[in-house]
């Protein structure tokens, strides 16, 4: 670890140094980012208590494409910084292993003086661990506490935000520091799933690499033609029952959500949501559902409408949105003696028994989209129940903009396209 980190600060420093020479090769800035951190779990289930790991720590390091003003989402978003990211984690012991996440993600700024900058750091990715319930040699003793139940599966989804904050020293180097919280779980593709929840604090450098002594002349970009647009999504993905059962379930959501884009990077609006689970049902050895009803096919569907927000980031854009079931006939079934309802019928807005027990009658869903051909898009979202997660889904879907007559050409269709270059034409 010592060594791969005074490499890694040699390499920053080094570049800085070579690469400040070069700056007329025509080519977009970019910047080098190192940074140890130390951190200290969240939250620490019964499990992890047991096990009492000591502080995880870890390195940031990071390739980061600064604002050169000739980006419209970039324009739009305050000259936000979009990065790519490489994280190693000790966890804090050899039971519970270590990982590499690899991950995209977005700096929004906030304060931009001479000698401080603050940004929002956003980020999603992926992250592989080492050690599992199934690899570890104390997860094969079910029955031992000290069992490693925090991670079920080698891959894990990865996901961050923090506080960035940037000391400029010179042009081209800047003291960096960062707060920060992420999480790492395999949202129930497999069980167990408790998941690591991290705070963490570090502190590093940044090479920035200028191509050229001069800033670009920034291109400005006109306003979206249009206000409103629509959303039509299918995906589907699959959910683990239980750590006795080695079966998973198929689901599949159907997503219709209309967005008012509020500005040029900010949309909100209502969705109309219809979730199929397999996993609803008695035959999955959860637990969650009681084993003496006859489930129909009918049981196994959810449907609601949900609030929607969602941040662009040109090809990219992030989704929250949060709503409540309408149609979810689920609710009746669930195997807890609840203190109120008992084992009979709940109302369609219930209170909740325990974390675990039962499911909320409002759900969460958050992600992220991307634009890979015109409007069509892929996308890779989490669904839960307060903090509890129910499922994975990946999917494909169309956007639809509206453009308003103001802005729409003889030569342009009602249903606007966001090709290449569009702006050219406005």
């Amino acid at each position: 670890m010592k060594r791969f980190l005074l490499l890694a600060l040699s390499a920053v420093l080094l570049s800085n140094v070579a690469f400040a020479q070069h700056y007329r090769t025509g080519n977009d800035r970019f910047s080098l980012k190192v940074q140890p951190f130390v951190g200290g779990y969240l939250s620490m289930n019964g499990n992890m208590e047991a096990i009492d790991p000591s502080a995880p720590a870890g390195l940031n390091i990071g390739f980061e494409l600064p604002s050169s003003q000739q980006r419209p989402w970039q324009q739009y978003l305050n000259n936000s910084t979009l990065g790519v990211g490489l994280s190693y984690v000790d966890f804090g012991d050899k039971v519970m292993g270590k990982t590499v996440a690899v991950y995209p993600y977005v700096m929004l700024n906030c304060v931009r003086l001479k000698h401080f900058e603050l940004a929002i750091k956003l980020a999603s990715g992926l992250g592989y661990v080492t050690e599992t319930y199934y690899t570890n040699t104390q997860g094969t003793n079910r029955g031992d506490v000290t069992a490693h139940y925090t991670f079920g599966s080698h891959l894990n989804a990865y996901l961050c935000g923090g506080v960035n904050l940037n000391f400029p020293l010179t042009r081209n180097l800047a003291l960096n520091g960062e707060l920060g919280f992420f999480h790492l779980s395999n949202g129930r593709t497999m069980e167990p799933n408790m998941g690591a929840n991290i705070l963490y604090g570090g502190v590093g450098f940044v090479a920035t690499i200028n191509p050229e002594e001069e800033e670009k002349e920034p291109i400005h970009f006109p306003d979206l033609p249009y206000r409103w647009s629509l959303n039509v999504t299918l995906a589907a993905g699959s959910q683990s029952a239980d750590l006795t059962d080695g079966r998973n379930f198929f689901i599949n959501t159907f997503h219709l959500g209309a967005i008012y884009n509020v500005c040029n990077w900010y949309g909100i609006g209502l969705g109309a949501d219809v979730f199929y689970n397999d996993a609803i049902g008695a035959e999955t050895n959860r637990g969650l559902f009681r084993t003496d009803v006859d489930y129909k096919q009918s049981d196994k569907v959810r449907a609601g409408v949900s609030i929607n927000n969602e941040l662009q980031f040109g090809r990219v854009t992030a989704m929250v949105d949060w709503g409540v079931y309408l149609y979810n006939p689920s609710r009746h079934y669930y195997n807890v003696n609840h203190p109120i309802y008992g084992y009979g019928k709940r109302p369609l807005f219930y209170k909740g028994n325990s974390a675990g027990s039962d499911e909320a009658w409002h759900y969460i869903r958050f992600g992220v989209k991307c634009r890979v051909w015109d409007n069509v898009y892929v996308q890779a979202l989490a669904k839960t129940h307060l903090h509890i997660a129910e499922l994975i889904e990946f999917g494909v879907g169309y956007n639809i903009p509206f453009v308003s007559k103001s802005k729409r050409r003889d030569s342009k269709d009602v249903v606007f396209h966001n090709r290449e270059g569009w702006w050219n034409n406005y």
